[in-house]
């Protein structure tokens, strides 16, 4: 997607940094309006920097945390009022000081010192707060916590819970500007239409707009005018205070950095603003909505809907550009996923349908890919067999009790997707709410790699209790299918009456095989399971990790063949034939290199597809938990702005 505002209105509230801020905009394509809310004020009395300064000089402090550059330099400047500079700092580098990201890091600097530790990006109190419990717990420790702005009551309270003697040292308050002058203008513009985009960078300055909105009697006006610009917050405390205004936030970057939001903003801000006002024009409330709430308008009698081009590269007709989407493309590489997870457990967000499907659509609005895949676990359906599912962390999904012998499998119910009604729920909602030309992909796991789990009763690594009940009694191997494929069909069903666009059979371990046993134990039920869609949807076949079974896949079915990373996308291609669309196949490691590597890797396998309709692109398996949010992203922008430039040739 292009980082572009489209040289639409983006009113900043940015103070300090509001010149560097209006030059990000304007980079960004955007006409900014500065309208700074706050200033800094030190404080006139410094009682409580000098009873700290005192304290430290005497030994009476163990810790000090510096929150901020311009408060770590004020810090210094009021207590060498008292005492000589080179006595202060000898103190302060005589304890444990704790630096939250770059700007006190510099400060500190100036002072010819180093803090002990540096909260990692993106250097947020969360993230102090896990530096210390992992580096420095203050249980027992005299902690003095360099304040700015305003108290930040929680970090306090997180401290003196986790046994800390906690001193608040405050050195500067944020007041309103002297001229509201600029605040007043963008008030009346944001009411009147003319701004498309609104920007915060701090919660003050979110409580300060709406001081100065109460005084001047406009406020309620102010919140019926937001339903129609597209609001970015710079992180979760200022994304709560709009949220506690009574108004919603329509992103929130991964990285807390005011140019990352600009960024993210430029790129996906044009299609968040169009979504929010067709949805206000709809009749939805946009400052109190979810992504499940949004409408979108029906095509007129006899109109053609926007067709998806996902879709179209699965039938292998002509696109415009490469569509892409990624496998794990929501999870707990994106804050937001994380922060959901803190919640729910994975079997509670999953049975949740309103909570799956606004992940589901989380990830479509943060990354701008061309498919959805719906959330949920290809484990779910053992449970509609009478078994255990639960996920433990560090070990992952868990099965109770395993099935090892026909006696085991004597125990299974006879398997009824009607307890799967959550899942279907999840498509349907996401469906409604989906883009129109957005694919929804639904899935289930593949018979090896779903019967993998039952029989291991957890993830295995050579796959012993698996591979030897094929050996010693296919029978009862055999009794398995029987009771898993027309389960794992009646899924894929449910899902494509719910309105999935396509379905994916996920056989993910099945690489682990031989041909010769792939093609006797699991080719049948693969074929069978890819039949019972009966040509209603696409159907995507993927496996891992053994390039040999490709054909066997061929044989299997499927209007799509899933590549593993493994194997080289052209001579893939070529063995499967140019009569099936293909998927893949970047190797998900590269999202660690450079955005250069990146756009690299990506060229290198669009060369491979040579333009040829029916590429859809895609890792070779999924996102992996620590990646970089930017990094995905950019990676999706590549494989849209690259192939762009080839001419597609014609059927």
């Amino acid at each position: 997607m292009a980082v572009d505002f489209g040289q639409m209105s983006v009113v900043c509230f940015e103070s300090r940094r509001a010149a560097e801020m209006l030059s990000l905009v304007d980079r960004a394509g955007g006409r900014g309006v500065s309208a700074p809310t706050l200033r800094e004020a030190p404080l006139d009395d410094h009682r409580e920097v000098l009873a700290f300064t005192g304290q430290l000089l005497e030994g009476e402090v163990d810790l000090v945390l510096l929150l901020t550059g311009v408060g770590t330099r004020m810090l210094a400047k009021v207590a060498e009022t008292r005492y000589q500079p080179e006595t202060f700092r000898s103190a302060l580098a005589s304890v444990t000081t704790v630096a939250r990201g770059p700007k006190p890091v510099a400060a500190l600097g100036e002072l010819g010192l180093r803090p002990t530790f540096t909260v990692p990006s993106p250097n947020t109190w969360t993230d102090l707060l896990q530096l210390l419990d992992d580096q420095a717990p203050v249980s027992g420790k005299r902690v003095a916590v360099q304040e700015y702005g305003v108290r930040n009551a929680e970090l306090l309270e997180a401290l003196t819970d986790r046994g800390a003697q906690v001193m608040a040292v405050p050195i500067y308050r944020w007041q309103l500007p002297r001229d509201l002058g600029p605040v007043h203008r963008a008030i009346d513009s944001v009411i009147g239409g003319e701004v498309d985009f609104a920007l915060v960078t701090s919660a003050t300055q979110v409580y300060h707009l709406f001081q100065v909105a109460e005084e001047k009697g406009q406020a309620e006006e102010l919140r019926e005018a937001m339903k129609s610009v597209c609001i970015g917050a710079v992180g979760p405390v200022a994304a709560r205070a709009v949220v506690e205004h009574g108004l919603n936030v329509d992103y929130e970057p991964d990285m807390p950095r005011m140019a990352h939001l600009v960024r993210e903003m430029a790129r996906l801000g044009p299609d968040l603003l169009a979504k929010k006002r067709v949805a206000r024009s709809a009749g939805v409330d946009t400052n109190r909505w979810r992504r499940i709430d949004m409408v979108w308008p029906q095509p007129a009698a006899g109109g053609d809907p926007v067709e998806s081009v996902f879709l179209k590269a699965c039938r292998r007709e002509p696109v415009p550009y490469t569509p892409v989407w990624l496998m794990r493309q929501a999870g707990r590489y994106q804050r937001a996923y994380r922060e959901m997870r803190a919640k729910l457990t994975m079997l509670e967000l999953c049975r949740n349908p309103e909570m799956a499907a606004e992940v589901t659509l989380m990830a479509v609005d943060r990354l701008g890919v061309d498919a959805a895949i719906i959330f949920q676990d290809i484990l779910l359906p053992v449970e509609a067999l009478g078994l255990k599912l639960d996920f433990v962390r560090g070990d992952g999904p868990v099965i109770d009790p395993p099935v090892r012998d026909r006696a085991d499998l004597g125990r299974l119910r006879a398997g009824d997707a009607s307890e799967l009604q959550y899942i279907f729920e999840a498509v349907r909602l996401t469906r409604r709410a989906l883009r129109p030309d957005i694919a929804l992909i639904g899935f289930v796991g593949g018979p090896f790699t779903v019967a993998s789990y039952i029989i291991e009763g957890g993830k295995s690594r050579n796959y012993a209790a698996t591979k030897s009940m094929m050996y010693r009694d296919p029978g009862t191997w055999a009794g398995l299918m029987e009771r898993l494929v027309p389960l794992l069909a009646d899924c894929l069903a449910g899902q494509v009456d719910a309105g999935a666009d396509a379905v994916q059979v996920f056989d993910s371990w099945a690489g682990v095989l031989c041909p010769d046993d792939y093609r006797r134990f699991v080719l049948p039920h693969v074929r069978q399971l890819v039949e019972s869609v009966g040509g209603r949807v696409p159907v995507i076949n993927f496996a891992t990790g053994n390039p040999a079974l490709l054909p066997l896949l061929k044989e299997g079915g499927g209007e799509v063949i899933g590549l593993d990373f493994r194997c080289d996308l052209a001579e893939a291609w070529a063995t499967l034939g140019h009569d099936v669309a293909v998927m893949g196949n970047l190797d998900p490691v590269v999202l660690y290199a450079s955005p250069t590597e990146i756009r690299s890797h990506v060229q290198a396998i669009l060369d491979k597809a040579a333009g040829r309709p029916g590429h859809i692109f895609n890792l070779g398996h999924g996102i992996l938990p620590d990646m970089d949010p930017v990094r995905v992203a950019e990676l999706v922008d590549a494989v849209h702005e690259l192939s762009a430039r080839v001419e597609q040739p014609q059927p």
